[in-house]
C-alpha cells in the first residue's frame, strides 16, 4: 500500500513538472510569434493601443512576468496576490535614468496591475524593455525572493525572452497612458488563434481544397468529368492566394532590406564621424603634450636661474658680514679710541686717590696697568717696523693704518 502511494506521488510530481515545462515552453513560443507578428505589422501600419497584435503581446508578457509569482504575506498570515510591478520596482531600481519614479507619480494609475502595464508601454516607447528585463534577471536574489520554483524568470527561458525583446527596439511606439485598458484590473487573456493558422507549404502534393473535395466527393458522382469546372476555378483561386502571399512576403522582405540598408548607412556615417573626432582629439592631445613639455622646460630654466640668484645673494651677504667685522676690528685698534679709554681710566684713578689701598683697588690698578700695556702694544703695531696681521687679511680696497 505504501509503495502504491509512493508511486502515485512520483507520477504526480512527474506530471506536474511536465505540465510546468510545457506551459513555460508554450508561453515563450507564443511570445516569439507575437514579437515577430508585431515587427511585421509595424512595416505596414503604425502600432498603438488599438492594434490586436500589440494587445496580444502585452497579454503574453503579463502572463510570463506573473508566472508563479509569490503572493504577499499580510500581518494576519494570509497570502494576498500581487502584480509583477512590485518585482520590477525593486529589481530595476538600480537601472540608470529609469522611469519608475514617473510611473509611481501618475495620478490615473493606482493599482499594481495598471502600473505594470504603464511600465511596459513606457519602456517600449523608450526602447529599453529588454534592458530593464535583463537588469531585473541579473538580480537573482530579488527574483528568487519574488518567484516560486519553476517560474519562467528563474529558468533558462528568461534569457531567451530578454534576447527576443531586443527586436522591438526597431519599432517607434506611441501610446496614451490614460486609456481604460491600463486601469482595468481584469487579467489579460491571450488570443491564440493568430498563431494556430496552418499554412501549407509549396512542396505539398495536394492542396487543402483538393483534400476537402476528395473527402466530400468520396462515394458520390461529383468526381465525374462533368464537375471539373468548379475544381479548376478553386485551383485558380488557390494559386492566386499563394501568389498574393508570396507578393506580401516579397514586399515585407523588401521593406526590411531598405530599413537595414538605411540603418547600415546611418551606422557608417556615425562611424566615420567618430573616426574624424578621434583624429581631432589625438591631434589636440599631441599639441597639449608638446605645450606641456615646453612649459616644463621653461619652468626648469626659471628654477635654475632662481637658484643661481639665491647663491649669489648668499655670497654677497657673507662678504658684507666680513667687511663689517673688519671695520669693527679697525675701530677697536684706533689710537684716538685708545686715548679716550686712557683718559677715562685717569679720571677714575684721580678720584680714587686719598683712599686706602684695598684689594679691590689693587685689582683696579692691575687692570689699569694692563690697559697701559695694551696701549703700548697698539703703539707698537701702529709703528712702521711692525705690520698689522689684520691689514694683511683685508681686501685690496682697504688701506693700512
Amino acid at each position: 500500500m505504501a509503495s502504491l502511494s509512493l508511486g502515485l506521488n512520483l507520477s504526480r510530481k512527474k506530471g506536474a513538472s511536465r505540465n510546468g515545462a510545457v506551459e513555460r515552453k508554450n508561453l515563450i513560443t507564443v511570445c516569439r510569434f507575437s514579437v515577430k507578428t508585431l515587427i511585421d505589422r509595424s512595416c505596414f501600419d503604425t502600432i498603438d493601443d488599438s492594434s490586436s497584435e500589440f494587445v496580444n503581446f502585452v497579454s503574453i508578457l503579463e502572463q510570463i512576468l506573473s508566472h508563479r509569482l509569490k503572493g504577499q504575506i499580510t500581518w494576519f498570515g494570509y497570502e494576498s496576490p500581487r502584480g509583477f510591478w512590485d518585482y520590477i520596482r525593486v529589481a530595476c531600481g538600480r537601472v540608470p535614468h529609469n522611469c519608475l519614479s514617473s510611473i509611481e507619480s501618475m495620478e490615473n494609475v493606482r493599482s499594481s496591475r495598471a502600473k505594470g502595464r504603464a511600465w511596459i508601454r513606457v519602456a517600449l516607447m523608450e526602447k529599453r524593455l529588454s534592458e530593464y528585463l535583463s537588469a531585473a534577471l541579473r538580480d537573482f536574489r530579488t527574483t528568487r525572493r519574488f518567484y516560486e520554483d519553476g517560474a519562467i524568470v528563474l529558468g533558462e527561458e528568461a534569457n531567451l525572452l530578454a534576447d527576443m525583446l531586443i527586436g522591438l527596439n526597431a519599432i517607434d511606439f506611441s501610446f496614451c497612458l490614460k486609456g481604460e485598458g491600463i486601469d482595468d484590473n481584469r487579467p489579460a487573456i491571450i488570443d491564440y488563434t493568430p498563431y494556430l493558422k496552418f499554412t501549407q507549404s509549396s512542396d505539398s502534393i495536394s492542396s487543402d481544397e483538393e483534400e476537402l473535395r476528395t473527402l466530400g466527393s468520396s462515394g458520390s458522382e461529383s468526381s465525374t468529368p462533368e464537375n471539373m469546372g468548379p475544381a479548376l476555378f478553386m485551383d485558380q483561386s488557390s494559386w492566386y492566394n499563394k501568389c498574393k502571399r508570396v507578393e506580401q512576403k516579397y514586399r515585407l522582405a523588401l521593406e526590411q532590406k531598405g530599413y537595414l540598408e538605411e540603418l547600415v548607412r546611418l551606422r557608417e556615417a556615425q562611424l566615420s564621424e567618430s573616426v574624424s573626432q578621434n583624429k581631432i582629439l589625438l591631434q589636440r592631445l599631441e599639441e597639449t603634450d608638446i605645450s606641456h613639455k615646453l612649459e616644463k622646460e621653461q619652468l626648469e630654466y626659471i628654477v635654475l636661474e632662481l637658484q643661481d640668484q639665491l647663491s649669489d645673494r648668499k655670497s654677497f651677504r657673507s662678504l658684507e658680514q666680513l667687511s663689517a667685522e673688519i671695520s669693527l676690528s679697525q675701530t677697536s685698534l684706533d689710537p684716538a679710541h685708545i686715548q679716550d679709554l686712557d683718559s677715562k681710566q685717569d679720571e677714575s684713578h684721580s678720584q680714587s686717590e686719598g683712599k686706602e689701598d684695598t684689594p679691590s683697588l689693587l685689582g683696579l690698578c692691575g687692570s689699569l696697568t694692563s690697559v697701559a700695556s695694551y696701549k703700548s702694544l697698539a703703539s707698537l703695531k701702529s709703528s712702521e717696523c711692525l705690520a698689522s696681521p689684520i691689514t694683511e687679511m683685508t681686501s685690496p680696497g682697504f688701506t693700512p693704518l
